[in-house]
């Protein structure tokens, strides 16, 4: 591939800002600067890998900004993929080629990402992102693009009330359940363990309000009440100091309180609210947002050495694919260690995009949207290893993809369901998982 000047690359992700601000922008976007404070130009940390022939797929996921500590091992998943598939041949008889783009956590720097794997590189399908305000900023991009846009973690029901209005034509999908099951299961999970009285507190995004609105609508029904429900806590996501929130969130004795954060500007607030004291004895329920091994230390110790979190229970999906044995074991041969959260929804998404791309026997977004649900949920032989998948398909089969997350039956909307685990922390500061659960 020919290499792209910087002066190019930054003055195409400033146009898209401009366009953008309009086209995408909405009260909860952060402005153009990344939490680093450099500005968001993605196009100047982005890696390009393989030969510029072929299938040409992208990545738009957080290296950095405050889902840094997740996307990191997320961003790992997709390159391995690759890697795999080009050593089994590639696709359509070519070698893939990957375009690699941080979205630093920040829906006007992943909107300058996807515009420019989108218009200058020219990808078919683009795996990304994992915030749902990013990802809601690219796939209004990716859909007039025809590039087939695949997130491995953005959550948000918002994507699906828009899929049923049609507002993607097709080229939207995501290998991570929506809200609307987490929130059930976590709901389900408060009520089995007697909490009557819970607050919450949100970041104020996509995700952070659609979860919300899932959680309170499942918990009443549930018979539960919603202490702070006519003043709503929902924190600004630029936000550095959060003792106003942290009092509100807090007050009126709730037996619980949801936070849905993200691990920076959330661990700020639980260590607000522990300086101020209106934690004490009242049970932290978080989501799959901040499960990091590096969150409880984020938050900080207590004066008498212990961790602030220990206790904090939360949800998050988990993974139980057919698939999930095979690619813990590649990941500790080529890696070492263990997959983090939303590695394998990751390699589930890049994988359906090289076996969409092989079905269609086109390397185009179009192609890939017109097959991904075929190859995803059948009818055809069940596979878990893509480069079995991959021969199949050459060889004019129907597969039926099982994935290391799960099955990834993908419905109409672009959605799937999974099943959730159950994490707490221990006095160790360490988070383990304790249970599963799936929505009923």
């Amino acid at each position: 591939m020919k290499k792209i000047s910087a002066a190019l690359t930054f003055s195409i992700a400033t146009l898209a800002i401009g366009f953008l601000v309009g086209a995408c922008g909405d009260t909860n976007t952060p402005n153009s600067t990344a939490n680093n404070g450099s500005t968001a130009t993605p196009a100047a940390n982005s890696t390009i890998t393989s030969s510029a022939k072929g299938l040409k797929i992208g990545s738009l996921l957080p290296t950095t900004g405050d889902l840094a500590s997740i996307g990191q091992q997320m961003s790992g998943s997709v390159p391995l993929l690759v890697d795999t598939v080009n050593a089994c041949g590639g696709v359509n008889g070519e070698p893939v080629t990957l375009v690699q783009v941080d979205d630093q956590t920040d829906p006007r720097a992943g909107a300058a990402g996807m515009t420019k794997l989108a218009t200058l590189d020219k990808v078919a399908g683009v795996v990304g992102s994992f915030a749902s305000s990013v990802s809601s900023a690219a796939v209004s991009i990716a859909t007039p693009n025809k590039v087939m846009l695949v997130s491995p973690g953005s959550t948000s029901p918002v994507f699906t009330e828009k899929a049923q209005k049609g507002d993607f034509k097709g080229f939207w999908a995501r290998t991570a359940p929506p809200d609307t099951y987490q929130a059930l299961a976590l709901a389900q999970l408060a009520n089995k363990k007697g909490f009557k009285r819970i607050s919450t507190v949100v970041i104020n995004n996509d995700y952070g309000v659609g979860f919300e609105k899932a959680f309170v609508q499942t918990f009443e029904k549930l018979g539960g009440t919603i202490v702070n429900k006519d003043k709503p806590v929902r924190y600004d996501p630029k936000a550095q100091t959060f003792d106003t929130e942290a009092a509100a969130a807090f007050a009126g004795k709730p037996d619980a309180v949801l936070a849905v954060l993200y691990a920076e500007t959330g661990s700020l607030f639980l260590k607000a609210a522990y300086q101020q004291g209106v934690a004490k004895g009242v049970q932290i329920l978080l989501t799959d947002g901040v499960k990091s091994p590096t969150f409880p230390e984020q938050v900080g110790k207590s004066s008498d050495g212990k961790y602030i979190l220990t206790g904090a229970i939360g949800t998050v999906p988990g993974s139980n694919g057919k698939a999930l044995e095979a690619f813990t074991k590649l990941w500790k041969e080529k890696k070492g260690g263990a997959p983090g959260e939303y590695t394998p929804q990751t390699w589930d998404a890049a994988a359906l995009l090289t076996l969409a791309a092989q079905a269609a026997k086109e390397n185009t977004g179009v192609g890939i949207a017109s097959k991904i649900r075929e190859v995803a949920n059948g009818p055809g032989t069940e596979v878990t290893d893509v480069c079995e998948g991959l021969k199949l398909l050459k060889d004019g089969k129907k597969i039926n993809y099982q994935g290391a997350s799960g099955n990834v039956d993908i419905d109409a909307n672009g959605d799937v369901v999974g099943v959730y685990d159950v994490w707490t922390v221990g006095d160790d500061g360490k988070i383990k998982v304790i249970d599963k659960v799936s929505p009923k």
